[in-house]
């Protein structure tokens, strides 16, 4: 991997490294390229340790900095993830909170380093951005009522079939 002139820097206490594998092993178009271990003691390590990984997620280039607990992620920083059916939001969504994440409201979850993710159907960005505002209007409703986002709901609420049919 080379490096890219815009790259995403995120903070971790102290494993980078695991959250690039599961990064990798997880979405497709990521890898781990380059682990670089500190040249000296720093504030939150020594000489030696692991301390940036370059790394690949979905295609975005990233530099995970083992920075040690000063600062922690939120969700004003997310991955969204595009996914094509029930099948691939199911596969990404399990993967992330069956590692230590935890799931959140509408397509929302975290992993186990607190990095945010949407995971977001196609047809759910789709519907939000019909002309038709009754369209919009009923999937965002729908996916509301939602933590993963169920695919079959959302088309049901674009075709306008009541919820409780």
């Amino acid at each position: 991997m080379s490096i890219a002139k815009n790259t995403i820097c995120l903070w971790y206490d102290n494993d980078a490294e695991g959250a690039a594998k599961f990064y990798a092993e997880t979405f497709p178009d990521s890898a781990v390229g380059q682990v670089n271990r500190a040249p000296g003691d720093y504030p939150s390590g020594q000489e030696g340790d692991v301390l940036t990984v370059e790394f690949i997620v979905a295609g975005i280039p990233c530099i995970g900095l083992n920075g040690g607990s000063a600062f922690t992620h939120n969700e004003a920083f997310s991955f969204q993830i595009a996914t094509e059916d029930q099948e691939e939001t199911d596969q990404l969504w399990n993967a992330i909170v069956s590692n230590g994440g935890e799931e959140s409201a509408c397509g929302w979850c975290k992993d186990r380093w607190g990095i945010s993710w949407q995971i977001t159907p196609k047809v759910l960005t789709e519907a939000m951005a019909n002309p038709d505002r009754a369209v919009a209007k009923r999937a965002f409703e729908a996916m509301m009522t939602m933590r993963k986002i169920d695919v079959a709901a959302i088309k049901a609420a674009v075709a306008g079939v009541p919820a409780d049919a």
